[in-house]
């Protein structure tokens, strides 16, 4: 049996072993044909030797990944170790990656390579459709495009919206005036607002209509010209609320459509909006499409095992 021995020197053990060890347990988990054993500031691996130089390639990755985030989770190492070749994985810190620098000087990039790849097509396509599911990043990545594009003055104003479809809960049911009512469905967008504006110029935003967030009933009969405009859950749109949204689009304007179709909350038997518009369009100049998947999940690892879980009951169904 060959033996691989590495060792750590200049990043704290503790930081990459994780918390109670959590991090080599998913190694171990992630390369069931090792031995992985990590004590002191050592990892030893035994097993063949084509797994472990594939072993130490990946582990160089992750620690090349340390050395310059100073940062280390499960996604990061799901992602590395699962990415088929290197570029599906950027480790380098290329300034030209950043999005934008958010509040704390928090520096907002694509990081898996689908996102990488949305980025790019929207660059050189006026709309695109960015379909997934939960947790792919596809309205984050969005809003901060369109930041991008606002700071930039590529474009005079952001308009984000969403379809006012009820999962499941009532409207009307809800306290307060039509904007109290509508702003929950609306909180994901202001979420990633906050995370890349600060709070005073973020309001500011909105009260001179910069940034405007609002369902998407709202945007008939209007032509949106020099805008960066998001359709978010576009999952719940019908046929003639997506043709109508599309049908928008002025001078200097660029679309981005986000839905993920395994997240379905219209009535049965009508059509969504998205599943139709993406055949319909499909190989249309000047539209991209990116097809995000559970490789491309960045919240907590279990979120991939629900999608891969209810996938496969939806296959047998």
């Amino acid at each position: 049996m060959n033996e691989l021995i590495i060792e750590l020197t200049e990043i704290s053990p503790r930081q990459f072993f994780g918390n109670q060890n959590v991090n080599i347990n998913l190694l171990k988990e992630l390369f069931p044909k090792l031995k992985i054993v990590a004590r002191g500031n050592k990892i030893k691996a035994y097993g063949d030797e084509e797994v472990l130089e594939e072993f130490d390639k990946r582990l160089a990755m992750l620690l090349d990944h340390v050395a310059k985030y100073d940062t280390l989770d499960e996604n990061v190492i799901e992602r590395v170790v699962l990415s088929r070749k290197k570029d599906d994985y950027e480790t380098s810190e290329n300034s030209s990656n950043v999005l934008v620098h958010g509040v704390n000087g928090r520096k907002i990039k694509p990081q898996t390579a689908n996102q990488r790849k949305l980025v790019q097509l929207m660059s050189s396509n006026d709309m695109v459709f960015a379909v997934g599911p939960a947790g792919t990043g596809k309205t984050y990545t969005g809003v901060a495009l369109a930041v991008k594009a606002l700071k930039e003055k590529q474009v005079r104003k952001i308009i984000l919206t969403r379809p006012a479809v009820e999962a499941g809960e009532k409207l009307g049911f809800l306290p307060g005036d039509m904007k109290e009512k509508l702003d929950p469905y609306m909180q994901p967008l202001y979420d990633a607002l906050r995370d890349m504006i600060p709070p005073e110029k973020l309001e500011s935003f909105l009260e001179k209509g910069v940034i405007q967030i609002a369902p998407l009933a709202f945007m008939r009969g209007r032509t949106l010209d020099n805008a960066f405009v998001i359709l978010d859950e576009a999952q719940n749109t019908t046929h003639a609320q997506m043709k109508m949204f599309l049908t928008r689009m002025g001078k200097n304007a660029k679309f981005m459509i986000t839905g993920d179709p395994g997240q379905i909350d219209l009535p049965r038997r009508v059509i969504s909006g998205l599943k139709e518009a993406i055949l319909v369009l499909k190989g249309v100049k000047g539209i991209g499409i990116v097809h995000l998947d559970d490789k491309d999940v960045i919240r907590h690892r279990l979120v991939k095992k629900v999608i891969s879980a209810y996938k496969s009951i939806e296959n047998i169904e």
